[in-house]
């Protein structure tokens, strides 16, 4: 059951990730004054694509407390960070149509090794 907190943090995190670049996106560049900044954030903190963001960013953080009660650190945070970033990497190339790159597919390669050698030492 904790593999199944630590998939929750996982998919979690990478839902927020997502919409806050898919509305970020939608309301434009970030401004250079401070009310252009202030405004900007308090019409992103009004929108409830972001106030569900910041509802799963908290059970996110719920999970990963009840993942980290029964699992090492050692672990489970490499899992957590490797394939949220590999996830990340690739699911906003196919979303936004970012590129994608052999240094980024090297770069989650070795993520993924690394993963895998850390959660066995």
């Amino acid at each position: 059951m904790a593999w199944v907190y630590v998939a929750t943090t996982i998919v979690l995190t990478v839902y927020t990730q997502l919409i806050v670049k898919w509305q970020v996106l939608r309301h434009g560049a970030f401004p250079s004054s401070l009310r252009g900044k202030v405004d900007f954030f308090a019409h992103l903190l009004i929108n409830p694509w972001i106030i569900s963001v910041i509802a799963a960013a908290f059970l996110a953080a719920l999970s990963w407390m009840a993942a980290m009660s029964r699992l090492p650190l050692s672990r489970s945070y490499p899992v957590l960070v490797g394939i949220t970033f590999v996830l990340v990497v690739f699911v906003g190339a196919l979303v936004f149509e970012e590129s994608i790159t052999t240094p980024k597919v090297a770069g989650a390669v070795l993520i993924l090794a690394g993963r895998i050698i850390a959660s066995h030492v």
